[in-house]
């Protein structure tokens, strides 16, 4: 049966529903926008009665008391290609309209309007993004606007959205003019405001002034009794409301017999009620002003069909609203600042500390707050999500970038939603602190009941290899990242692979010395092996030889006890000897595992008095693991990132002749197809990629000493988006089979690690070929899978790289209609 071509009427509404989503606002509070439909005329004339003369003035250049009939039908009345508007909501009032209408092809006429009541909040700049984002998917390459001289506000959304922004003057208005696509200065200025605005959502939860708990039963033992009991014994400093409609008190705390009494607004409300009767409090909260909204009940996704409807209404609703959140079915939350003091968790508090924790399942949220309490690592914050229906890691690292609170991060990630985001926002949280992440689930197996995602097609190789890219420190459990953690939080980070073994056993030094080796760690000399009963003289005499030593980054202290006492002078040697140093120390030492205060040492400084430790381990095979992690850390954080790679020749205009090939070739086969040969070639040129299809394949004696066969490919995986990769052909591939992994866009660095990354790169050295045009071909195909998300694959193979150049002998390339892609150049929550 042939295909049946979807009219286009029915690609312009799949594509406008695509549209719909929400947002978080500069004050932290959330938005809902959408597409406008002839249903708003009423609403868009209330909006426009509200607002004052003078924002009436400034849209419009007149003060019109009243839209027209007329106006309302244009206004409302838009085919999402020509003429698109959207509009914003809270709790389904209209707060904002935006809008372009065509001129010509590629360039549009924009206008924005903003409530009176919510200017500020960062409407008109999300808006901008959304638009432009739109425009440059319906091929629009340029958007125009006339500003009033006394509009300030506007002509801010357009000159700090980071783009070329020309403007003049001319009979009385400033015509403004720039082009939509998206560049380096407007994607940092984009995700400035987003990090602002997700870490502020998280501050409401994590930092509330005020918390109402609802759903406390009289009964010990019940989930919302204990949450209320943790909350009290841990000294919350805020203002803390307890709803209960029969008793007047509970543990000490004065009730209030419904939340509609309680006094708003209130930061955070808590709900431990019944799955079913969730949704009525949500309602109730949103009423007195709840910012954020806290779900420790169970019954939701992770029981079934009917709990999936169920939250997911819950979300709707709790968006609808404005606020943000955590759970349902969560474990809870926690801030050990003193000027918070806030477990809201089912276990007792953790050791404050500096160590940032976000867990996704309940379950998992236990076993991560014990194995820090018996590691001594101390918590700033945790979070444990539950079945992650809005709140997510992505949020918790926008958050944790600029707390001050927070030194290094841990996640235990059963799932990647939004995958793309997450390696953005990780990258730019690993250049400030240590990222450590167990991440499991990755292919879709094994899910958690209640986590809805994407499955991904890609390799674990694919996926280790675009953590890298990010900077993270990728763990197998929680044994290690309490390992690495212990590391990264209490020494500095070593500058090199160096390392130097003190102790008092041959034994232990030797164990220490094969891990390193086993990790690729450098023995910049040999182990210093003491007498068993060596004095702490002596033993601080070795420690700081080692340290002194040019060619050491890290010193390694594996120490027995010794015959007399118990070891703790030996443990407060090592401590103060690594005090003073700017290399990191650890240690194996018979007894103790994690942070010891026997193995701590205190020094006065300007700022006052600094306590640091050094970290313990069980096995020398645990100690050099984290330290060969945090090694890596530490060399990704000293290489440079680059700048995003914009090849010779590929401009916004030969982006959209590419995906117009795409879509010619959906349109005619709405399932998908292989290119034809004439549309491959114009795909490629596009890119300014020459195609040789005539060269003849491997020769029967192999390649010419002089040229290396490659094979390069772009794929579309349904959960990282665009994934770039690089690997040998024909029989090399047979000995040198890895290939290497990068996620789009990328940058100059990118594209080089792309490379060196390649098992087996080092043959491109030995046979003198021309690595830059390599790695030019690499920065054509990474642009164009990243601005054609219809390109579900391309393969060019072979690819002959010669001292002289490349040539691409072989190329092939499938069009599919993608789901949307995550991540896609403008503001969303997208879990």
């Amino acid at each position: 049966m042939d295909e049946v071509a979807p009219t286009t009427e029915q690609i312009r509404a799949d594509r406008a529903a695509t549209w719909v989503t929400d947002v978080v606002l500069r004050d932290g509070a959330v938005a809902h926008l959408r597409p406008i439909s002839p249903g708003d005329r009423e609403a868009v004339a209330a909006f426009h009665r509200r607002q004052s003369e003078r924002s009436r003035y400034l849209r419009f250049f007149a003060t019109i008391p009243e839209l027209s009939a007329r106006d309302l039908d244009r206004f409302t009345q838009v085919d999402q290609d020509q003429r698109v508007a959207l509009v914003a909501e809270i709790g389904g009032e209209i707060i904002a309209i935006a809008r372009f209408d065509r001129l010509d092809p590629t360039t549009a006429e924009v206008a924005f309007n903003v409530a009176d009541a919510h200017q500020g909040r960062g409407l008109g700049s999300v808006m901008l993004e959304h638009l432009a984002a739109i425009g440059d998917e319906l091929g629009l390459g340029r958007f125009t606007a006339d500003v009033l001289p006394e509009n300030r506000q506007m002509m801010n959304v357009f000159t700090e959205a980071g783009y070329e922004v020309a403007h003049r003057f001319e009979d009385g208005v400033i015509a403004v003019s720039f082009e939509i696509q998206p560049n380096e200065t407007s994607r940092t200025v984009r995700e400035a405001r987003e990090q602002r605005a997700e870490s502020r959502s998280v501050a409401r939860v994590l930092r509330p002034e005020s918390v109402v708990m609802i759903g406390v039963s009289r009964r010990e033992g019940t989930i919302g009794h204990k949450v209320l009991e943790e909350i009290v014994a841990g000294g919350y400093t805020g203002r803390l409301e307890v709803v209960h409609p029969e008793v007047p008190e509970l543990l000490g705390i004065t009730t209030t017999p419904s939340v509609r009494e309680v006094e708003g607004p209130v930061d955070l409300a808590i709900v431990a009620l019944p799955a079913e009767k969730v949704h009525e409090v949500v309602a109730d909260c949103a009423a007195i002003g709840v910012r954020s909204v806290l779900v420790v009940s169970a019954g939701f996704a992770e029981a079934g069909e009917e709990g999936a409807r169920r939250q997911r209404e819950l979300l709707r609703l709790v968006h609808w609203h404005g606020m943000r959140l955590v759970g349902p079915n969560s474990y809870g939350l926690s801030n050990s600042a003193q000027e918070v003091s806030l477990n809201a968790t089912l276990g007792a508090p953790s050791v404050r500390g500096r160590f940032g924790l976000f867990a996704q399942s309940g379950a998992l949220g236990v076993s991560v707050t014990q194995m820090a309490r018996q590691r001594g690592v101390g918590l700033s914050t945790f979070v444990s999500a539950g079945n992650r229906a809005d709140v997510s890691g992505n949020d918790l690292m926008q958050y944790w970038i600029d707390d001050e609170d927070t030194a290094a991060v841990g996640l235990y990630l059963e799932t990647l939603g939004n995958a793309r985001k997450f390696f953005r926002i990780s990258q730019r949280l690993a250049a400030r602190k240590p990222v450590i992440v167990i991440k499991s689930g990755t292919s879709g197996y094994g899910v958690p009941p209640g986590h809805l995602i994407r499955r991904s097609q890609a390799s674990p190789e694919a996926l280790d290899a675009m953590l890298r890219q990010s900077g993270v420190i990728r763990v197998s459990n929680l044994h290690q990242m309490f390992n690495v953690a212990q590391l990264a939080l209490h020494q500095p980070l070593p500058e090199g692979r160096g390392v130097a073994i003190v102790g008092n056993s041959s034994s232990l030094a030797a164990l220490a010395a094969d891990a390193c080796v086993g990790w690729g760690l450098e023995m910049a000399r040999e182990p210093a092996s003491l007498a068993h009963d060596a004095s702490m003289e002596e033993v601080a005499a070795a420690l700081e030889e080692a340290f002194a030593d040019p060619s050491v980054h890290a010193v390694l202290a594996v120490f027995i006890p010794p015959l007399v006492g118990d070891g703790t002078d030996l443990a407060r040697t090592v401590g103060r000897v690594a005090l003073d140093q700017d290399k990191p120390c650890l240690t194996t030492m018979t007894g103790m595992d994690g942070v010891d205060e026997t193995l701590s040492a205190t020094k006065d400084t300007p700022e006052g008095p600094v306590t640091e430790v050094v970290p313990a381990y069980m096995t020398p095979e645990d100690a050099v693991r984290a330290l060969n992690a945090v090694e890596r850390y530490a060399a990704w954080r000293r290489s440079s990132r680059g700048t995003l790679v914009q090849p010779e020749g590929v401009t916004w205009q030969s982006l959209d002749a590419a995906q117009e090939v795409a879509g010619d070739a959906l349109r005619s086969a709405p399932a998908g197809r292989e290119l034809r040969p004439e549309e491959l070639e114009d795909l490629l040129s596009a890119v300014g990629i020459e195609h040789d299809p005539a060269a003849p394949g491997e020769p029967a004696a192999g390649w010419p000493g002089e040229v290396v066969p490659l094979v390069v490919e772009a794929v579309e995986d349904p959960l990282f988006g665009p994934v770039v990769s690089l690997r040998f052909h024909g029989r090399t591939a047979e000995l040198l089979g890895t290939p290497s992994y990068r996620v789009p866009p990328l940058t100059d660095a990118d594209v080089h690690d792309l490379v060196d990354s390649l098992q087996g790169s080092r043959l491109l050295t030995a046979r003198g070929v021309d690595r830059a045009a390599l790695e030019d071909l690499l920065a054509r195909v990474a642009v164009l899978a990243d601005a054609v998300p219809e390109l579900a694959e391309l393969q060019l193979s072979p690819v002959e790289v010669r001292a002289d150049g490349v040539v691409v002998h072989g190329a092939r390339a499938t069009v599919r209609r993608p789901k949307v892609r995550q991540d896609a150049g403008r503001r969303s929550i997208s879990r």
